[in-house]
């Protein structure tokens, strides 16, 4: 597509754009104070939700030469409160994509093309993962602000700190985040690539400067208890109750409850087999069958099995082994009582008068009990 080359971005020549000019406020020369004249035009062209955009910025300098500004042009301040210097979208192109991104989790691909289908604003997905970071890079400032902060923490009494370590992967470097409980706010948070007590101290240090600043008393602090964090705290805190975080409490506390739930889970799945072998069955005789709706329940019910099979969603209070147990009895009393309704509709007006069965069992009766003791302990776990 033809069109005009602006930095990195070719602007189509049919696009219509908003022409608004810009010309700066104060006029006067901040050195010998004469008027200062426009001495050239700068056009800026970005994306708003509005529509496309050209900004004319109206330059100014001072007409004396002898004057050491008359070599330095003035820009319009009011294109600040548009868009930034070399972007391509408005303040607010760029509110919606960092809302869309932290507020709803969109992913990159699906704000491009909401973009482009709502408001007809073309943007390359490399360019709005740069505009996410310039939007994290502001919102992080935005939290660190001394005068914002203090305003937050006018009515709390004191402050209760925690420190955590991420690692997003085995070799990467380790974040440490430390928050503030009464608020439930993170202050900030430092790359590591060491655990060792005296780079985890500057951390600790930095939360002391943190709190004097909003001269607020620390009562608590709460960690794993790693030993970098036990003695750093000790040392940059003495005196300030250090206890355990109550996850990492629950979760040591529930070690041996989950690893045996981990084994009643591998008993279960281990019980309940043949699921493929009987969906092939049912698949085989659909195809000679289509309309058949028993197949399709029973292919419904191993769908549901495997679901059940598959769940590994649950924590210390609610084991995913008893979840799965749970879940096949009452799978297993669902089709016991489709059975037994289906016995019912099915038996005949005359079925009173059919002769009594022997109480000798055949052997292939004894049989079908045996299958039937064995499915109900499967599903039973």
């Amino acid at each position: 597509m033809e069109g005009t080359t602006i930095g990195r971005y070719k602007w189509p020549r049919d696009m219509v754009f908003q022409q608004i000019p810009l010309i700066t406020e104060n006029r006067t020369c901040s050195i010998c104070g004469l008027h200062m004249q426009i001495c050239d035009h700068r056009e800026h062209h970005i994306f708003t939700l509005k529509g496309p955009v050209e900004l004319i910025n109206k330059l100014c300098h001072c007409p004396d030469r002898a004057c050491p500004a008359s070599h330095h042009t003035v820009s319009p301040e009011a294109e600040l409160s548009i868009t930034q210097p070399w972007w391509k979208i408005g303040w607010d192109v760029f509110a919606w994509i960092g809302h869309r991104r932290f507020a709803r989790h969109w992913s990159v691909g699906q704000i491009r093309c909401e973009l482009f289908d709502s408001y007809s604003v073309i943007v390359s997905e490399d360019a709005i993962e740069n505009y996410i970071l310039l939007y994290q890079q502001m919102v992080a400032a935005r939290h660190q602000d001394a005068a914002r902060l203090a305003a937050e923490y006018r009515e709390v009494k004191d402050l209760i700190l925690s420190i955590d370590g991420l690692q997003p992967e085995k070799g990467h470097e380790t974040l440490y985040v430390v928050r503030e409980l009464r608020l439930r706010r993170v202050w900030f948070a430092e790359p590591l690539l060491s655990s060792a007590a005296e780079e985890v101290g500057e951390v600790l240090k930095k939360a002391k400067s943190w709190a004097q600043r909003l001269d607020r008393p620390i009562s608590l602090w709460m960690s794993d208890k790693q030993d970098a964090f036990v003695s750093g705290i000790a040392e940059v805190f003495p005196g300030v109750p250090h206890r355990y975080c109550e996850n990492h409490f629950l979760r040591d506390l529930a070690k041996p409850v989950l690893e045996a739930d981990s084994h009643a889970k591998v008993a279960l799945r281990r019980k309940v087999r043949g699921l493929r072998s009987i969906e092939r069955e049912v698949l085989a005789e659909k195809k000679e069958a289509p309309a058949d709706e028993a197949g399709d329940v029973t292919l419904d019910y191993c769908a549901a099995v495997r679901g059940v099979l598959n769940d590994d969603q649950g924590g210390p209070l609610l084991p995913p082994g008893i979840k799965m147990a749970e879940a096949l009895r009452e799978i297993r009393g669902s089709i016991h009582r489709n059975l037994d309704k289906k016995k019912r509709t099915t038996r005949t007006p005359g079925s009173n008068d059919l002769p009594v069965a022997s109480t000798e069992a055949s052997p292939r009766s004894r049989r079908s009990k045996r299958s039937s003791a064995t499915a109900s302990r499967t599903c039973d776990g």
